[in-house]
């Protein structure tokens, strides 16, 4: 290494010579030593660069006359071509951005050969269409084992080996696969995966939407040579198959939880289907953007699209669509918390059931009258809804109708210091419990009289109706530990068992 250094130092040394040499010792104004170059000089490398064992460098060519000689840049800004030297050392990294690596290439966009694909420039035949259908629907059994057996890596690559593949049998048969397999990587929390399936989910959904104003113009393309071509036969939006395709859609976006789209999907449905005077299409368009917003709880435009559905069904008096109009309406309004805005739909509600002389659903629409009344704080109304329902479930022999209203009734009493009142509701209770053959009512029905006793000072009721209450405790194996506490406050030995 010593010797290596004192040979660079002694070339350094030569060079300075023959430079002063050939300059007669006079340096040009605005040049370095190091920037005068003689007509004939060796060219080294930088001292940083340079890796043991040195190699002899290479004369540069005297520079013809006439010809000008660029200058030799600096030795602390070398801008010349890397020696071998220069090339072994490590290159830097790219960065992060650049790195193809970091995003995964969408599967469904691969290019490549595929034996389950004919290699000739035609569509295919219907025995070609029936066996690819059966190869794929192979691949879907053989990649739902082994998600189900946990490889879940070989499932995906199957999966989207048999995603890309879907498309030469149409765009219908492609989306729902789409969905069929988008709700599996979305239950896996797969973000690649699910991000891609929405790209081509929304490549589709972007056909759609410019179809009515832009008829494609691309001729659907043919096999090339057995590769998954840009266009593939079938998987252009036509006219023909517009809604069908919109329909697929919406299903497959509902299937990888993205709302917005699904709805995107169905408003061009319902637009498509109002501007044909379709008003079963229409309908049935409404009802499913309905139920979309309700299970995503978007209650407000929920509410829109029923009160619609509602004006349409009374103009053409179809009384069982209001019922059903009207129950979703109040349902949506309670899921709300907006009990005042509920109690209007089921007091309709009540006059078509009326009207078709149906009682049976009458009790159980007046207790959730009852409820709405009292959470808008209406105590009144709310008694004579829990009264009303208690009347109409009796003559039925709905028994589990009476006794709640009567335990709602009771409880409203109580709440307003009315004990006598709710003394009688709960005798009237005990009795429906007991004729239901209802062990666990009639245990809380003697609680609450022994509580209500206790309430009036009336010690021994109090005490009669714990002890009975006990005995059936005793049946239940359950609340026995309740009943002999409340024996015991009252100073009075436990009945014998």
């Amino acid at each position: 290494m010593r010797q290596m250094l004192g040979l660079v130092q002694f070339s350094w040394l030569a060079r300075v010579v023959a430079l002063l040499l050939a300059t007669n010792g006079v340096v040009p104004a605005g040049r370095s030593l190091a920037q005068v170059q003689p007509s004939v000089t060796p060219v080294l490398p930088p001292f940083d660069t340079l890796v043991p064992p040195p190699e002899t460098p290479a004369p540069t060519a005297t520079p013809s006359p006439g010809v000008e000689t660029p200058e030799t840049p600096s030795a602390q800004t070398p801008t010349s071509a890397p020696t071998v030297q220069e090339e072994a050392l490590p290159r830097p990294t790219r960065s992060p951005q650049t790195n193809p690596n970091e995003f995964p290439i969408n599967p469904l966009e691969i290019q490549e050969a595929d034996p389950l694909i004919p290699t000739r420039d035609r569509p295919l035949s219907p025995l070609e269409r029936r066996d690819l259908i059966a190869a794929l629907d192979a691949l879907n059994l053989k990649a739902t084992a082994l998600h189900k057996a946990g490889g879940k890596e070989q499932a995906y690559a199957i999966w989207f080996r048999e995603l890309r593949l879907r498309r030469f049998l149409g765009l219908v048969p492609e989306l729902q696969a789409l969905g069929r397999v988008g709700s599996v990587v979305w239950g896996d929390s797969r973000i690649s995966e699910v991000r891609w399936i929405t790209e081509r989910l929304d490549a589709v959904l972007t056909q759609a939407q410019a179809l009515p104003s832009q008829k494609p113009t691309t001729p659907d393309a043919v096999f090339t040579h057995g590769k998954l071509p840009v266009s593939l036969p079938g998987t252009a939006v036509t006219q023909e198959n517009r809604i069908a395709v919109l329909e697929a859609l919406g299903t497959a976006y509902q299937q990888i939880r993205f709302p917005q789209r699904a709805v995107t999907a169905y408003e061009l449905i319902l637009a498509d289907a109002s501007e044909r005077k379709d008003a079963e299409k229409v309908e049935q368009t409404q009802i499913t953007l309905a139920q979309l917003y309700l299970g995503w709880f978007k209650y407000p435009e929920a509410t829109a699209i029923y009160q619609a559905l509602l004006a349409t069904a009374q103009s053409r008096g179809d009384v069982r669509s209001q019922i059903r109009y009207l129950t979703t309406l109040a349902y949506i309004h309670e899921q709300a918390k907006q009990p005042d805005q509920a109690i209007p739909y089921q007091i309709q509600l009540v006059e078509l059931y009326q009207k078709l002389q149906q009682a049976e659903p009458l009790p159980r629409l007046y207790i959730r009258m009852g409820d709405n009344y009292q959470l808008a704080n209406r105590a009144d109304l709310a008694e004579q809804s829990y009264q009303t329902a208690y009347k109409l479930a009796q003559p039925q022999l709905q028994f589990g109708n009476a006794s709640e209203a009567l335990q709602k009734l009771g409880a409203l009493y109580r709440a307003n210091d009315r004990l006598d009142a709710a003394l009688r509701v709960y005798v009237f209770l005990l009795d429906v419990e007991q004729l239901a053959y209802n062990a666990y009512g009639t245990m809380n029905a003697y609680d609450q009289l022994g509580q209500i006793y206790l309430l009036k000072e009336e010690n021994a009721q109090a005490l009669s109706a714990f002890q009975r209450g006990l005995q059936v405790a005793r049946q239940l194996s359950y609340r026995e530990d309740y009943f002999l506490t409340q024996i015991q406050k009252l100073g009075q030995p436990q009945p014998r068992q």
